[in-house]
């Protein structure tokens, strides 16, 4: 009967096959590596350059970007973009490509406990620093710092004790976070330039502090020297 026929035929046409290749991810449970928020991350910059976005959508954009634990939290932040040059639209392309950028040690651990941990002065900045303070007080100064890629995350874990970031004036700096008889202090700024660094701060403090603002005066010069 051709009733019984026509259902699968339409299964096996090579536009329901795309439309279902296109919807999967949306729904994928599949958990997102940091290699993936790069990826949407970097078409959200693009966007953003291209006028596709502005501002104040990049930014939420980006906050959900570091805060989806699955791909199908991912998919919908950038389905209405195009991808950026020179990757793929899925999570295959990032795993086969060779971008040299990624070669490079991901994270970085600053680890204060009952003392004081500081990185400042010039450096080259991670992907993602990570800071741990338990009784004790840490700095993370970006004012110096050499940016090797434009996303850059700082993820804290306060506990009696405190945190303060500092950045240029010149770079967008997004925060999300909770302060538990506490304070978690990110003043949120846009840079003009859609090419300047953008840092995201997030994570907790218990009994204890976390403060990211920019440095008066402090303008990142070049972004990669």
């Amino acid at each position: 009967m051709p009733l019984t026929k026509s259902p699968p035929d339409a299964a096996r046409s090579p536009v329901a096959h795309t439309a279902v290749a296109h919807t999967a991810p949306a729904h994928s449970p599949l958990r997102a590596s940091d290699a993936d928020r790069d990826r949407i991350a970097d078409i959200l910059r693009e966007a953003l350059a291209e006028g596709r976005l502005d501002p104040e959508e990049h930014a939420e954009r980006i906050d959900a970007v570091y805060r989806a634990k699955t791909l199908g939290e991912l998919e919908p932040l950038v389905r209405d973009l195009p991808a950026a040059p020179g990757r793929g639209a899925g999570p295959e392309t990032v795993r086969g490509g060779a971008d040299p950028s990624r070669t490079a040690p991901a994270a970085e651990n600053l680890v204060a406990i009952f003392g004081g941990a500081a990185r400042k002065g010039r450096w080259r900045v991670r992907r993602r620093t990570n800071a741990l303070v338990l009784f004790g007080g840490a700095e993370i100064d970006l004012t110096e710092a050499v940016f090797e890629r434009r996303e850059v995350e700082i993820r804290v874990a306060v506990l009696f004790g405190g945190v303060e970031i500092k950045v240029p004036e010149n770079v967008t700096l997004h925060g999300s976070g909770a302060g538990i008889f506490g304070g978690f202090d990110v003043s949120p700024a846009e840079a003009p330039d859609p090419e300047a660094p953008v840092i995201h701060v997030s994570g907790f403090a218990l009994f204890g502090g976390v403060e990211a603002r920019p440095k008066r005066g402090k303008r990142l010069k070049n972004l990669r020297s």
